[in-house]
């Protein structure tokens, strides 16, 4: 496994050239890496930081007429906190006296909430998401197009790819990769925890934990009293890859439904958690429509369920799931996951659909699939007919070998389908 100083942020050419005229809002979760990235891949430019308080008042007093000579092209973090630099960024890019800026911040909603009001059709909005196994697995170099990708780019072509892909890996092809899917199943993918000893990485993440209440969540609330929002988000953490019941959630919070609404759109706007939808289209009334939650990151379910078990169960559709979604948003791919259930309990795991159909993906916690495993996906077939073009179980381990002779249903394993 590499660790932490060798580790090189890869994202297929997302951010461009400080040369082009361009605002750039790069937004994700706390200690991602976006300011480490963005001063790499721009170190011409001034960093700004706007953590500090004397950084906010200097700025703040800057007439928007100076901005272009006093600041000019720069890196602006944690921008959110004094909502001025927006405007005055806004007057000296309309005025064509800076052609570029690079703003950062953590919380997703006051970031998004500033571009509408003052940036909008100017700036171009990334997200960056926990590390995942495709960059771990390259070992600090560029990761090739993991294969859920190259499924996602060429559905049509499923059973062709699939084909094409050797069984098994060996040596250390298939080492690597097992590392790394080892590394975000137990530890999740924040940079800072590669090349940490085990005790020190649960020391970090509850040190991370304490600065997300302090920081974070001081941005997106007033909160008197911390200890509800503390349970509520150890109840949500122990609820990760299962249907949402804010009734439910709430009765076991102590708290009312309003306020648990609240306590989980302030994990979603600091992109600590997110829902996934149910597929419904075109589809008969007998699906669910109540979303399920997840959290983005297995390190931080792991801390707060305090659940340092075999990776199992939902923590596995977690992580499959929370892959899935990182590589969609990351490459920028037209693509909405979801998830199928009928309310006589028959469900496929995470399901993708795209232009002219859909691919559906069954999660099961074991080295290889048993036959019963794909009485999901047949099901959906089924119901689909021709718009459904291919599915597959994902295993913990095991070879990429197909389960149907038709080649529409696959066995592929975690560390092979994000690699």
């Amino acid at each position: 496994m590499i660790t932490n100083n060798q580790l090189i942020r890869h994202l297929g050419g997302i951010l461009p050239a400080s040369t082009e005229r361009r605002l750039i809002l790069l937004t994700g979760a706390r200690q991602v890496g976006k300011t480490t990235l963005v001063r790499a891949g721009y170190g011409e430019l001034r960093y700004v930081n706007l953590d500090g308080m004397e950084e906010r008042e200097a700025l703040r007093g800057i007439p928007a007429a100076r901005w272009a000579d006093d600041v000019g092209a720069a890196i602006l973090d944690e921008a959110q906190k004094e909502p001025s630099v927006f405007e005055k960024v806004k007057y000296a890019y309309d005025a064509g006296r800076v052609d570029f800026t690079v703003l950062l911040g953590s919380a997703q909603i006051l970031m998004m909430e500033r571009v509408r009001e003052t940036l909008a059709g100017r700036v171009f909005v990334h997200e960056l998401w926990p590390l995942t196994v495709a960059e771990l697995a390259a070992q600090g170099s560029v990761p090739a197009r993991p294969l859920l990708v190259r499924l996602l780019e060429a559905p049509r072509e499923f059973r062709e790819l699939l084909r094409g892909e050797p069984s098994r890996l060996l040596g250390e092809a298939e080492a690597t990769r097992l590392a790394a899917a080892g590394h975000i199943g137990e530890w999740g993918g924040m940079p800072a925890l590669l090349g940490l000893r085990d005790d020190d990485r649960r020391r970090w993440l509850r040190s991370y934990h304490d600065t997300y209440l302090q920081r974070d969540l001081t941005d997106l609330a007033r909160l008197r009293d911390l200890e509800p929002f503390v349970r509520f988000q150890r109840l949500a953490a122990l609820r990760t890859g299962q249907l949402l019941s804010f009734a439910e959630l709430a009765r076991d919070a102590g708290t009312s439904a309003a306020t648990a609404r609240g306590y989980l759109e302030y994990l979603r706007i600091s992109y600590q958690a997110f829902l996934l939808q149910p597929y419904r289209e075109n589809l008969t009334s007998a699906t669910v429509k109540t979303p399920k939650l997840y959290w983005s990151d297995l390190g931080i379910v792991r801390h707060l369920s305090s659940n340092w078990g075999p990776l199992g169960g939902a923590l596995f559709e977690t992580a499959v799931v929370g892959e899935a979604t990182k590589l969609v948003r990351t490459f920028g791919l037209e693509v909405e996951p979801s998830f199928y259930r009928t309310r006589s309990g028959m469900e496929v795991d995470l399901v993708l659909p795209v232009a002219g159909g859909l691919l559906a993906f069954e999660v099961k916690a074991r080295e290889t699939a048993v036959p019963s495993d794909v009485r999901s996906l047949r099901a959906l077939v089924d119901v689909l007919g021709p718009r459904f073009l291919g599915g597959a179980i994902v295993t913990s381990g095991g070879g990429v070998v197909p389960l149907t002779d038709d080649g529409v249903l696959w066995q592929i394993p975690f560390h092979r389908l994000f690699t």
